[in-house]
């Protein structure tokens, strides 16, 4: 079983970008559902809001406690982590100006345009991350909440 949870983190970030990815597309449709919907609006609140904070606290996790772990057990990987926490902290620049944009009832065109901004720096993102730290998790030894690594999703 303690091989089972060791090998687990690399599945459960793939699976955490997973979630984040059918947010990102729940929040697109709810945007595109804007002129049909009455409550399109509500909506396309309620799927911005509930995207920026998943993904925003799935970063903030990382931050607290996977990187530091696996930066402990791999210090080589140290340049890596610190650009995925610079990437971390210009997302969520870029959450907050979404977030802002569909709270001030912003048209949707600008909502997209910042959509499409998120999406681009996230898929690279999640890709550079996927590429470069999927390997070396499958042998952290971590031993913790997976909400509290990998973040609320």
């Amino acid at each position: 079983m303690e091989a089972d949870r060791l090998i687990a983190w690399d599945a459960e970030l793939r699976a955490a970008h997973t979630r984040l990815r059918a947010a990102l597309a729940a929040t697109r449709e709810a945007l595109g559902s804007g002129e049909a919907a009455p409550d399109a609006a509500s909506d396309l609140t309620l799927f911005c809001i509930g995207f920026c904070t998943a993904l925003d606290g799935h970063h903030r996790s990382e931050d607290q406690a996977l990187f530091p772990a696996l930066r402990a057990e791999h210090p080589e990987l140290g340049d890596k982590i610190d650009k995925l926490m610079q990437d971390h902290s210009m997302l969520s620049h870029l959450l907050g100006a979404l977030r802002g944009a569909v709270e001030s009832g912003a048209d949707a065109q600008t909502i997209e345009g910042h959509l499409d901004g998120v999406n681009a720096i996230m898929e690279s993102h999640f890709r550079f991350e996927e590429r470069e730290i999927l390997q070396p998790l499958r042998t952290l030894a971590l031993d913790a909440d997976l909400h509290e690594v990998l973040g609320p999703l």
